[in-house]
C-alpha cells in the first residue's frame, strides 16, 4: 500500500512537471507565435525563422522549448527537419481556439492556412 501511495506521488510529480513545461512554453509570445504558425501545416526552421526578427540559434532554443512541452513535434525529411503540431494534444485544442479570437494570432493562423493550401509562398516578403 505504501508503495502504490508512493507511485501516485510520482505520477502526480511528473504530471506537475508536465504543466509547469506547458505553462513556461506558453508564457512566451514567439512561442504562441510559432503555434499559429504551425496551426495548418508543417514549417522548417528556416522558415519559421523568417517569420520573426530574431537570432536562428534563438528560434531553436523556441523550438526546443515546444518539443520538450509535447506541443510540437520534428520529422527529418532530407537535409531539412520539419517542425508541426502535436494534434492530439488539449493544450494545441485549446490554443486553436484562444488563437481563433486573439487580434496577434488571428492574422497569423489565416497565414498558417493559406500556406496549407498553397495559397502563398512559404517565405514572407521582406
Amino acid at each position: 500500500m505504501i508503495e502504490d501511495n508512493a507511485a501516485d506521488g510520482d505520477t502526480a510529480i511528473g504530471a506537475s512537471s508536465a504543466i509547469q513545461r506547458v505553462f513556461e512554453a506558453l508564457s512566451s509570445q514567439p512561442r504562441r507565435k510559432i503555434l499559429a504558425y504551425l496551426a495548418h501545416s508543417s514549417l522548417t526552421a528556416g522558415e519559421i525563422a523568417a517569420r520573426f526578427d530574431m537570432s536562428k540559434p534563438s528560434i531553436s532554443q523556441h523550438l526546443s522549448i515546444l518539443e520538450t512541452a509535447g506541443l510540437i513535434a520534428r520529422e527529418r525529411q532530407g537535409q531539412f527537419i520539419r517542425y508541426s503540431l502535436v494534434q492530439n494534444n488539449l493544450v494545441n485544442t485549446l490554443n486553436g481556439f484562444v488563437q481563433d479570437v486573439c487580434p496577434v494570432s488571428r492574422p497569423i493562423k489565416r497565414e498558417s492556412k493559406n500556406l496549407a493550401s498553397g495559397k502563398v509562398d512559404p517565405r514572407p516578403v521582406k
